[in-house]
Formats: structure tokens, sequence, C-alpha cells
């Protein structure tokens, strides 16, 4: 403990480290204040009871799947109608557009090598891409918002303008665009002059938001059920950590490569002298290379097989689909985040351009002969390992649906026992803590993580 109040206190001397995080701190002020405020044409007031109405009539857990997950990104202010209701959303799905295309544009490919320049320009069309998906999204949210909530007489008095009029939609649409827009900014300003990456910094500020709240209410309901509740409660913030424990090491484990680097005057004296001279290094092959993305690429398709039950309301099993606790859905679910694990791995995993960097500067895996060989060998550990950490990953993605009832009985507080909201919780704050560790192991601190053991023998 005492160990840890000294990097805390390290932290705070270094001028630059912490004028950083009061910064990104300041940024996280702005965008939360932001996100409540509600758009001009809607009552604020009355949002409330919309919402309570719509959960009562079966709305939060049909609507619990993609809406639910961009609620929880933008921290609620897409279910409470605010200026932020897109939030950063449009920029993560301008930002996957530009990277697909990517792979099969020459021209974006050419300025994935540009460097600095490239970068610059693919920032700047990934900017202009992001407006047009709030133009698209933005109708669509307005939409979902008045289809929701007309149909109840009781609650017409949520909206200060004709929902249906000009005057309605194009003020909407306007404001909507600029918030997500100035969420952008806001992010790339955390970047720049704060510490981590702006953009999931403010997702993960949106997600653990709701973390609160979700907590009371989990424990309003333990308690209602007599002594026994608060044993559950503590029974399920163990079972929490251990699932975020678990979290962490699917986000840092790796297979570890080895290569050897061999320099040009050992090359003069054979390929055995070298193997026995060259600096050993690693290349370290992440299990689940994709993230997070196979979960929102499966997540995005979910809503088909819940508009096939328009077709036929009476069957049950096409309901399932419906419910995002359903075994119906979750079984799906999991189907998709593996097929699309494998997917994303390998259109953005370069095992060619790996080997023949690796070939192109002198590097070599044992017993592997360098270019095709070695990316036949890339590609092949690759795949074996990609197939636990996409289970895994799949185990994750539907942990809420098997806690949800039998363990954890509100649905907020069981959607944090895995899924996207709990991996992007876990990436962005490792991120955050490595960065803070690189400031200060530069100036000859001790990291966040760093462990007596690691001091002592340099590992």
């Amino acid at each position: 403990m005492k160990e840890f109040i000294q990097t805390l206190k390290n932290i705070w001397n270094l001028k630059e480290l912490r004028d950083k995080i009061l910064f990104t701190l300041g940024i996280i002020l702005v965008y939360r204040f932001a996100s409540y405020i509600s758009l001009p044409a809607i009552n604020l007031a009355e949002v409330g009871d919309l919402l309570e109405h719509y959960k009562n009539q079966g709305g939060n857990k049909q609507g619990a799947g993609l809406l639910g997950l961009l609620s929880s990104f933008t921290g609620g202010a897409f279910s409470h109608a605010s200026v932020m209701a897109l939030g950063i959303m449009p920029y993560i799905s301008a930002s996957i557009i530009v990277q697909l295309m990517g792979m099969a544009i020459p021209y974006l490919q050419k300025l994935q090598k540009d460097g600095e320049s490239g970068r610059n320009t693919l920032n700047q069309i990934t900017r202009w891409l992001t407006i047009g998906v709030c133009l698209v999204q933005a109708p669509s949210y307005l939409t979902s918002i008045t289809q929701l909530f007309l149909p109840y007489a009781q609650f017409q008095s949520a909206y200060f303008v004709e929902p249906n009029s000009i005057m309605f939609w194009l003020p909407s649409i306007v404001i909507l665009v600029a918030g997500s827009v100035f969420a952008m900014w806001l992010g790339e300003k955390i970047t720049d002059k704060g510490i981590g990456n702006g953009i999931s910094i403010l997702i993960m500020v949106g997600i653990l938001s709701r973390l609160p709240e979700a907590f009371v209410q989990e424990m309003a309901v333990q308690n209602g059920k007599g002594g026994m509740g608060s044993i559950m409660i503590l029974i399920e913030v163990l079972f929490w950590m251990l699932v975020v424990l678990l979290a962490v090491i699917l986000s840092v484990a790796v297979r570890k490569i080895p290569i050897q680097y061999v320099s040009r005057a050992q090359a003069r004296g054979g390929v055995n002298r070298n193997l026995m001279q060259g600096a050993r290094q690693w290349i370290p092959l992440k299990v689940n290379a994709a993230g997070v993305m196979p979960i929102i690429f499966a997540q995005a398709l979910m809503f088909v097989p819940g508009l096939l039950t328009k077709f036929d309301e009476s069957n049950t099993f096409l309901a399932g689909f419906k419910n995002v606790f359903s075994w119906q859905y979750n079984v799906l679910f999991a189907l998709l985040i593996i097929i699309f694990s494998f997917f994303y791995t390998a259109i953005t995993i370069p095992v060619n351009q790996m080997a023949d960097d690796l070939k192109r500067n002198g590097g070599l895996v044992p017993k592997v002969r360098p270019g095709k060989d070695t990316a036949d060998y890339l590609d092949d550990i690759l795949s074996k390992i990609t197939l636990p950490g996409a289970i895994f990953l799949s185990i994750f993605a539907v942990l809420p649906a098997i806690v949800h009832g039998s363990f954890v009985q509100t649905d907020a507080f069981a959607l944090f026992f895995g899924g996207t909201s709990l991996l992007i919780m876990v990436g962005v704050i490792l991120d955050t803590v490595q960065q803070i560790n690189t400031y200060l192991l530069n100036h000859h601190y001790d990291g966040l993580m760093q462990s007596k053991l690691s001091r002592t023998t340099g590992y």
C-alpha cells in the first residue's frame, strides 16, 4: 500500500504527467455535462417517465441489444434524448469502415504506408465519413424516439414542438451531428494533450457512468428478498472481480514466437554462428487479437433474426431472438462471435508482411526458413491460438445471460458481467496504465504495476 501511495506521489510530482491527467479529467467532465443536455424540442422532465413506461411495456429486454450497447457507450445520453445521443459511435463506425476499405482500395492502402502524412489524410477522411454516418443515424434515432413514445397520448407533453414537423427534425438533426462531432473533437484532444486514447476513454467513461446506478438497483432488489440479500451482493461483487481478472488475462494473453536478428557482420560467419550469436527477441501474437470487434460486429447483425418475428409473431422460437437473455439469442450470438474472430484476425494481422519485414531486417524464426515458410508458420500458430481466444470471447459475451435471473437479478447489473462493456473497460484501463508507466519509467520511477521481483531481476 505504501508503494502504491508513493507511486501516486510520483505521478503528481511529474508536472507533464500531472497536467495530462488533469486535462483528461477536465475533458471527461465536459463530456459528461454535455450528455445531460437534452434536445431543445424535448421536455427533459418527461423523458424519465417515458423510459420507465417503455420498460414496463417490455422494452428493457427487447431494446437491450444494439440499442442498449449504444446507450451504454454514450453513458445514457442515447436513451435520454441528449444532444450527445449519438456520442462517439459514428466515429467508431467510420473508423471501422475506413479500416475495412483499406484492404480493398489501393489509394487507402498507399495512405496507410505513407507515414505521418498518410495517417493525417486517413484521419481527415474518417472525420468526413463520421459526419456522413451521423446524417444517417440522426434521422434513425429521431424516428425511434418518436415511434416509441408518440402512441402514448399521456406523454405528448414530452415534445415542445410537433415531432412530425420540419421544426423538430431539421434542428434536431443538426444538433445531433454537431454533438457527435464535438465528442470526436474531445476525444482527439485527449489523445493529443491528455493521457490515453481519447475515443476509447470517452466510451469507457460512458460505460462506467452506468455502473453505480446498476449496482444500487441490484442492491435494492436483493435486500428486498430478506436477510440473504447482503450476502448475495458480496458474492456477486467477488464473482464480478473474478470475471474482471479473467478479462484482463484474456486481454493480455500472448503466444511468444522466438526470433533472432542477425547482423551483417555475423552473416559472413555462416548460419550456425548466426544462430548462436544473433540477438533473440519475440513476436507476441495475442490470443484475442481481434479485441471486442467480433462482439460489435455480431451485435450489429443480431437485429436481423428479430425482424423475422414480423412474419410470424406467434412463433415463440423466433420471439426468443428479441430477448438478449434468451438461449436462442445467445447461441447464435456466440457462433457469430467465433466466426468474426477468425475473420477479423485474418484481415488485420498481416502475416505475409510480418514475414517480409523479418526477412528484410535480418530476422528469422529458429528452424523455419525465411519468407513464405515463416508466413505459413505464423499463420498456423495464429489460427491455433485464435480458436481458444474466440471461444473465451464468446463465453464472456454470453455470460450476462448465464448469470441473469439465477444469480444476478437486474438486467443493468447483469450486463456488466461480460460482453463488450467489460472488455472495453479492461482494455482501456490497461492501455492507460501502460502509458502512465511509460512516463514514470522514463523518469526513473517505478510504474503502477511494477513488482519487487521485476525491479530485482529486471524482467
